[in-house]
């Protein structure tokens, strides 16, 4: 006879998130057939700032507590229908528990239960099913065959939505590729960001950090932002391109206006103009490198269009040692994605976020139409573990890598980092290594790599590229 745990509670409460906002909290409690022996499993489920149009739903309250942002509503589906739903069943069988929470929402996009809602019970059936089990997290989802360390795609500096500064493009990351060990990687990157901060000490810019716990200062644009990343990479005593490569989350939807269809840059008009102190002296000095790659209206607005992006692009591809650069463009130009992947797909990373939004058939249409060639997984952006997972699946049946990723707003649930281990991801972004709801998912994988052993694997990501 097959094991079977049954489901014999589901609750959630409201919790509160890394910025402070309310967020979801489910508990599965399980239980074996003779009821002898309860297991609980708990998840929390993290939130974005800067979100696609086309991610599944985050119900929040709409009320004046918590300025809106409560979560009772999606609190209640799953102390409500949700429960109803799961009670009794095998919690082992994950896909048939996800299909039901997908069937009981009867939406394209979680609207009806919310996929904060969805997620965090999926996520906490998981942890469940494991723990009774005896089984780590990573192997229970993975099986046998998981094996992988992630290399850390270490955001150490923060712009766009992500923090209060005039840096256009919201993430700028380091990739210790040529690390021994995932620990060996986390160290080097460790002693960058600490050389980072030291040197923008030393200029008297800002040391305060972003959602993810990168620096935050106020530079012109790309290029001065890459020399102080490449200075902090020297000091440490390393070589750029060779010991670390660069990546860059531009979040280029959020700057996209449908109205004109053109990337409008705030942080370097607001420069331009003259409006903004810039922090420390010597950093102005950088400001006319992107100047042959933006265009500016009669008041001075630095604004792109999809061509100038993409040459924009170019020109820091071949200037540092860029190597992965995620949504470039808007998450519906599509006609710009197909440019960009034939300028620069075979040269680097092109890493579909909004673009995807982990959801298969946005995957599909982009395999189909040769756009992009990697897919960044945010378990909440399709509300449930399944699905996530099917998206990382298909990305790797089609030549396309998979980089799971972390929100802006986070919690101290490690859950992704279990997941990058258990889908051979080879890639995880979750933040710097600054602030322990980023620093939980770091030690998660130093405690998987170490219980792994001499079986553990770690290389370098774009061997292909």
């Amino acid at each position: 006879m097959a094991l079977e745990l049954r489901i014999v509670d589901v609750h959630a409460r409201e919790i509160l998130d890394s910025r402070g906002n309310p967020t979801v909290e489910a508990e599965i409690t399980v239980e074996r057939e003779n009821g002898e022996a309860r297991y609980v499993g708990r998840a929390a489920v993290p939130s974005g700032a800067s979100t696609g149009r086309f991610e599944a739903v985050e119900l929040r309250d709409g009320e004046t507590r918590y300025f809106g942002l409560g979560v009772t509503k999606a609190v209640h589906n799953v102390n409500g229908k949700i429960r109803e739903a799961l009670l009794g069943l095998n919690a082992l069988d994950q896909g048939l528990i996800d299909r039901i929470l997908i069937e009981q929402d009867g939406t394209e996009n979680k609207g009806n239960l919310g996929a904060n809602a969805t997620l965090g019970v999926s996520m906490a059936c998981a942890r469940a099913s494991a723990q009774a089990l005896g089984l780590p997290l990573y192997r229970y989802l993975g099986g046998a065959y998981t094996r992988l360390l992630p290399v850390p795609m270490m955001n150490i500096l923060n712009g766009g939505r992500h923090a209060d500064n005039t840096v256009d493009f919201q993430e700028f990351m380091i990739m210790p590729v040529q690390a021994e060990s995932f620990a060996d990687g986390l160290r080097i990157c460790a002693e960058i960001y600490h050389n980072l901060k030291k040197i923008c000490q030393d200029r008297g810019l800002s040391t305060g950090v972003g959602d993810e716990g990168g620096f935050a200062p106020s530079l012109p644009d790309a290029f001065a932002v890459l020399d102080l990343i490449m200075e902090a990479v020297k000091a440490a005593g390393y070589t750029p391109g060779q010991d670390i490569k660069m990546a860059l989350d531009v979040a280029a939807s959020e700057l996209y206006d449908e109205a004109d269809g053109v990337y409008h840059f705030p942080g370097e008009t607001q420069l331009k103009r003259g409006r903004q102190q810039v922090e420390g002296s010597q950093v102005t000095e950088c400001y006319e490198a992107g100047a042959d790659y933006a265009k500016a209206d009669s008041d001075g607005e630095i604004t792109r269009s999809a061509e100038e992006m993409v040459a924009y692009y170019e020109e820091l591809v071949e200037r540092y040692p860029i190597i992965s650069i995620e949504d470039g463009l808007a998450e519906d130009d599509w006609d710009g994605w197909q440019m960009m992947t034939g300028k620069l797909g075979d040269k680097i990373q092109l890493v579909g976020d909004d673009l995807f939004v982990t959801n298969t058939k946005r995957l599909d249409a982009g395999i189909k139409l040769h756009v992009a060639n990697a897919i960044l997984v945010k378990v909440n952006q399709i509300g449930t573990v399944s699905e996530a997972m099917e998206a990382v699946e298909m990305a790797q049946k089609n030549g396309y890598k998979a980089v799971i990723s972390h929100r802006s707003g986070e919690t101290e649930d490690p859950f992704i980092a279990d997941l990058a281990v258990a889908v051979n991801a080879g890639q995880i972004k979750t933040g710097a290594p600054c602030r322990s709801d980023r620093v939980a998912k770091y030690n998660q994988l130093l405690r998987i790599e170490e219980e792994l052993g001499s079986v553990a694997c770690y290389k370098e990501p774009f061997n292909k590229i």
